[in-house]
Parts: structure tokens; C-alpha cells; sequence
């Protein structure tokens, strides 16, 4: 059994007991979240369920595990011949999610 969800503007293939890296959630270690946008739903039975765009009466539960920040990226520009660089780092936020269950 997986499903579909939609959450921070990206798309993530859930399972039960899957641990996903999300965009910052509010919460804090332990809470539980639910995720109301399923847009696919597949059971082991092989039938499978298309939302158009969501789905209705199917949510993905999950427990907020940590929250870090992911590794540096760096956004270097140099134009030659002008002594014109510029160097700048970025660091994203995010939130690890353990899947708890999937209720239909």
C-alpha cells in the first residue's frame, strides 16, 4: 500500500514506516501531521485510485522526527577580467517525517 502526496509545492511516494525529508513543517519532534493532498492511492490489491486532483477521505498520518538544515550550497559568479566575483552560500531548512499510517 502507497500513496501519493503533495506537500511544499513537491510530490512524495509514501509507504508505512518511510522516512521522508520535507520543506519545514511547524511542529515540534514527536507531533503528529496529517497530509490532507493524496493525489494517488494504490492498495495491495492492486486497485489503484486517481484523484483529479486530490483525493476525498484519504490522509497520510506521519510524526515529525527532526528538524536540520540541508548541506551548503554555494552560488559563485566571476566575470573575467574584471575583478568582479561574487560568492554566496545557502542553507535550506527542512523537516524529517516518519509515515505512520495511510487510512482510507
Amino acid at each position: 500500500m502507497f500513496a501519493v502526496i503533495k506537500t511544499g509545492g513537491k510530490q512524495y511516494r509514501v509507504a508505512a514506516n518511510d522516512t521522508i525529508t520535507i520543506a519545514t513543517l511547524p511542529g515540534e519532534a514527536g507531533e503528529t501531521v496529517t497530509f490532507g493532498e493524496v493525489l494517488l492511492f494504490a492498495d495491495g490489491a492492486g486497485a489503484t485510485q486517481v484523484g483529479a486532483p486530490t483525493l476525498s477521505g484519504i490522509s497520510v498520518t506521519g510524526e515529525i522526527v527532526s528538524h536540520g538544515r540541508d548541506k551548503k550550497v554555494i552560488a559563485f559568479k566571476k566575470r573575467r577580467r574584471q575583478n568582479s566575483r561574487r560568492k554566496r552560500g545557502h542553507r535550506q531548512h527542512h523537516t524529517v517525517v516518519r509515515i505512520t499510517g495511510i487510512s482510507a
